[in-house]
């Protein structure tokens, strides 16, 4: 079996070195990444893996670090991005996601040399079928094997972190670079409409080199993994928002003309109002916990999020596409996209699993945070 492995990518010991220091440079907001967008013409590709590369390119893609005093600006730029297209924030979202995570735990033994000028998925879903291995091989290298389900945007990806299994089946996860002929990229595995731009397929190792990154169980018990959980929450809403601004659009271009809206229309804008103005509320206060307490546990808050935004997102799809009717579903291709990929990715969300979880929670603790 030939191997291939970059020595920038995986160095040897002698020439690792630690994370690069980023606090020089600009990270890009939100308004950085709605400028990018709106100055996009007509002929610049849409296809979701080529405009991250573009925004890769151009630095929009150095996010603040969950935690670290810019929590909200990390959630508004993901807000941003999932307005235009959501296959393109799932993408964008792993991609920040996998350098957020090398940043926290990665350590001396992260493959961080030109890790910002590459792109990365983060693939930790585990299916009782597609179960990944790391072993140590004769060659004292890492090595994967096995089938990773949800793969998004594999076949256009440079790298990605994967959750794996150890010898002594311990959770682990491994950096590994996806040009090597023990990688490779299936056609199967996604046959949904909605959010087909994001390509998420099964991927089958068979001994790619890899590396650890942090110990065993470090991904999951690491304060970020809640952060990024909640910021997930953000993409959901500026999706929502972007669905509800179709509405409002409509709406207010008939007043502008001196014409009358239908109040029936009025009453689901005033619904969609009131649900996107508490679920925003509820992310900025939860960005704003995350910064005062990062090492704090912050499962509840984010589950928190999660779901009220999920609530949010579901009833403004509810009253948008009632209120406006088959046309802009048929006519609108940026809305029709979007009102077909939000419900697609908003089963990220488990559902009454996570309503569980968050009672279980509450369950064990002695004070409630419902003190106005």
């Amino acid at each position: 079996m030939t191997e291939q492995m970059s020595d920038s990518m995986y160095p040897r010991p002698e020439f690792q070195t630690q994370l690069p220091d980023f606090s020089d440079r600009g990270m890009a907001t939100a308004t950085e990444l709605r400028d990018f967008f709106q100055k996009r013409s007509a002929t610049d590709p849409d296809e979701p893996i080529l405009v991250l590369r573009a925004l890769a390119d151009r630095g929009l893609d150095r996010l603040p670090p969950p935690g670290q005093g810019d929590t909200l600006q990390r959630w508004q730029a993901l807000a941003a991005v999932a307005a235009q297209d959501l296959s393109l924030l799932k993408l964008y979202e792993g991609h920040t996601d996998a350098l957020a995570i090398l940043d926290e735990i990665g350590g001396r033994d992260a493959p961080v040399e030109g890790a910002w000028n590459q792109l990365w998925g983060v693939w930790c879903a585990e299916m009782p079928n597609a179960r990944v291995e790391l072993r140590t091989g004769e060659d004292g290298r890492q090595h994967l094997s096995g089938r990773k389900a949800w793969c998004s945007g594999a076949a256009g990806l440079t790298h990605a972190l994967v959750s794996c299994w150890n010898e002594d089946g311990e959770a682990c996860l491994a950096a590994v670079s996806l040009d090597q002929p023990q990688v490779m990229v299936t056609t199967e595995g996604w046959q949904a409409v909605g959010m087909c731009g994001s390509a998420s397929v099964d991927v089958a190792f068979d001994g790619a080199v890899a590396r650890q990154i942090g110990a065993p169980g470090a991904y999951l018990a690491r304060p970020g993994f809640w952060h990024g959980g909640a910021g997930i929450a953000a993409g959901w809403y500026g999706a929502a928002a972007a669905v509800a601004g179709r509405l409002h659009a409509s709406l207010h271009g008939r007043a502008g003309k001196g014409e009358p809206n239908d109040p029936h229309r009025l009453a689901q804008l005033g619904q969609a109002d009131i649900a996107l103005t508490a679920a925003a509320a509820l992310l900025r206060e939860a960005a704003a916990a995350i910064d005062r307490h990062p090492e704090r546990d912050a499962l509840a808050l984010a589950l928190r999020a999660r779901l009220a935004v999920e609530a949010a997102a579901t009833q403004v799809l509810a009253v948008a596409t009632r209120a406006l009717g088959a046309g802009p579903l048929c006519r609108d291709a940026r809305f029709a996209r979007l009102v077909a990929d939000l419900p697609v990715f908003l089963r990220q969300s488990h559902a009454e699993r996570d309503l569980a979880a968050l009672g279980h929670h509450l369950a064990t603790i002695k004070d409630t945070a419902w003190t106005l």
